[in-house]
């Protein structure tokens, strides 16, 4: 079993106006009926109201503390703007206490700086990258995670993305300069069901384990898997079979994808 080191963490409670609480459907929807399975139970979590859009151009902000969120594998860093709010980000690595951050069109290429991708020069690491202008970050946001843009042409910019999906951006969308932090949290391994089951997961029956009124792959003399192809507990076919829609919109957006 290993842990990540807290070393940079530097506050453990969270600051009180920014947090909310949150409620664990345990797997089931409005009925009351599990409709996925294998989850449910978990510590008790508050949600940390994340700051995505960076959209108060033009107001410095000092880094007061780095948090952990439970909600997510990165830290969060707590702003406090000069004109007095607060608003929690993401936190990149390099992003310390004391540092002066801002967001805008004309600002400094400077690690924790928010701004559109039209600004950010080719080559540049980023993060937190939005999909559509003003909608709030929606790729690159995980442990470790970084893309970078490598071409800009008209109103796209090429953004190679941590799959190694190179995929066109509007240039008019926003990104944050840097890599996210917590290098570390890939490394970390579990060690026991219990702190699987911390998490908020159950533990997961194979079908094969099954008798066959439970599951297609069920039943068998021995360890058997029933010479069938693997399916769900519906008789859905998994495996093998490509998911994504051919006929998806972003489609055209997408230069390279991550499977050549």
């Amino acid at each position: 079993m290993s842990v990540t080191d807290f070393s940079e963490i530097s506050s453990k409670k969270p600051e009180k106006s920014l947090t909310k609480g949150k409620k664990s459907s345990g797997g089931r929807n409005n009925m009351g009926r599990v409709t996925t399975r294998f989850r449910g139970g978990g510590v008790k979590r508050k949600l940390r109201d994340i700051d995505f859009k960076r959209d108060k151009d033009s107001i410095p902000a000092i880094v007061k503390a780095i948090e952990y969120d439970p909600n997510r594998s990165a830290n969060i860093a707590l702003l406090a703007y000069r004109d007095g709010e607060k608003r929690y980000i993401l936190a990149p690595v390099g992003l310390v206490i004391g540092t002066e951050i801002v967001s805008g069109e004309k600002v400094e290429i400077k690690v924790g700086n928010a701004m559109k991708l039209k600004s950010i020069p080719v080559g540049i690491d980023i993060h937190c990258i939005e999909l559509s202008p003003a909608c709030g970050a929606k790729l690159v946001r995980s442990a470790g995670q970084v893309a970078q843009v490598r071409s800009k042409e008209g109103r796209y910019a090429q953004v190679k993305l941590p799959s190694g999906e190179i995929r066109m951006v509007n240039v008019e969308c926003r990104a944050t300069v840097g890599q996210i932090g917590n290098l570390e949290h890939m490394n970390v391994i579990l060690g026991k069901a219990g702190r699987k089951r911390h998490l908020g997961k159950r533990p997961h029956v194979r079908g094969v384990a099954m008798n066959p009124i439970d599951h297609p792959m069920g039943g068998g003399e021995g360890r058997s898997s029933g010479g069938g192809h693997p399916r769900s507990p519906w008789g859905q076919l998994a495996k093998a079979g490509k998911t994504r829609n051919k006929r998806k919109v972003s489609q055209r957006f997408i230069i390279e994808r991550r499977k050549k």
